[in-house]
């Protein structure tokens, strides 16, 4: 079968173990950074039995999906998201199979940014580089809250971080978010406003949904203490547009770490806050990551080969397999 894989930025995906499960079928990659034009992508898919997907890097809307009559297959990895148009996909017969998310290398990244912002590690590098000694203060993360707002399976392992760095931690979000905290013994934030004022670290760990989009407002950030840091390796999304930059600029939280993008890819020249001097960035480095990578192709290499075997699995909608075998 042609399997097309885009949007492999690394050139990572050969290298991986888990690839050479796809041996036998005829697959093609594409290495350059998106995104691509909807003529493009209907060129690069246009003979394509199946795509596999790195997350949510490429949109699929039904107007593609109509320009590839040979589709059958989407094997997404991780779950699916807002980046496919799953009702589409099921209209036109195209099964969409998906499969897991792991927390491991997302939390790890976080509490690496905020070591990093907090003590102030890369612009003393960059100063020892540039042959000067010293030139900041960082602060310990021992004594200050750390705040969580999602606290899932992301959030939870944040919370263990903060426990072996001596932290006491604050938690925000459903009831069952606060429910299990409690239960683990952190302190649940009596309010929004009480969370936002007492936090020193926050860090948003919420799924984008259209109930959390914008979730985050400029009042919410405004009410941060000016010492604060604000950590998002979720969802850009979850904050309302120029809400972050509006606040670092009146000084409220003090200092960001942030991992994603309302447009992705987002080279840091052209990305505002990549050159806020009170901001540390990263492109999107949560879930790349070795072991991460061989869980999500694993899995949607499995899906791809279970499905031309004749035993689909993981489907994220059955009613696709009746309209495909309608035709």
């Amino acid at each position: 079968m042609r399997i097309v894989i885009p949007d492999d930025y690394q050139h990572a995906i050969q290298t991986l173990d888990c690839f050479k499960r796809l041996a036998g079928h005829d697959v093609s990659l594409h290495h350059d950074l998106g995104p691509a034009t909807q003529d493009e992508l209907a060129e690069r898919f246009a003979d394509a039995d199946a795509l596999v997907l790195t997350r949510e890097r490429t949109r699929i809307e039904g107007a593609l999906l109509d320009r590839l009559p040979k589709l059958r297959l989407i094997s997404q990895t991780g779950k699916v998201s807002g980046h496919l148009d799953l009702d589409a996909c099921t209209e036109r017969g195209i099964v969409v199979t998906e499969g897991r998310g792991s927390p491991v290398a997302p939390a790890e990244l976080a509490w690496a940014l905020i070591l990093n912002a907090r003590r102030q590690l890369v612009p003393a590098i960059e100063a020892y580089k540039a042959g000067q000694w010293q030139v900041n203060l960082g602060h310990a993360l021992a004594g200050q809250t750390l705040g969580i707002w999602g606290y899932g399976k992301i959030g939870q392992r944040l919370a263990r971080y903060a426990q072996a760095f001596e932290m006491p931690v604050l938690v925000w979000g459903s009831e069952t978010s606060r429910a299990a905290a409690t239960a683990d013994r952190h302190r649940a934030a009596v309010s929004r406003e009480a969370f936002f004022a007492e936090a020193d670290i926050l860090s948003l760990n919420l799924r984008l949904s259209d109930r959390t989009r914008h979730e985050v407002r400029f009042e919410d950030l405004a009410g941060m203490k000016p010492s604060a840091l604000l950590v998002n390796i979720s969802r850009a999304e979850l904050i309302t547009p120029g809400a972050l930059f509006r606040a670092l600029d009146a000084g409220r939280p003090g200092y960001a770490a942030v991992d994603v993008f309302d447009q992705e890819p987002l080279l840091a020249a052209d990305n505002p806050l990549a050159n806020h001097p009170r901001v540390l960035c990263t492109p999107h480095l949560g879930y790349v990551e070795k072991n991460g990578y061989e869980l999500y192709f694993g899995d949607a290499f499995d899906n791809v080969v279970a499905f031309f075997e004749g035993t689909p699995k993981n489907v994220a909608n059955p009613q696709a397999l009746s309209v495909q075998r309608a035709r």
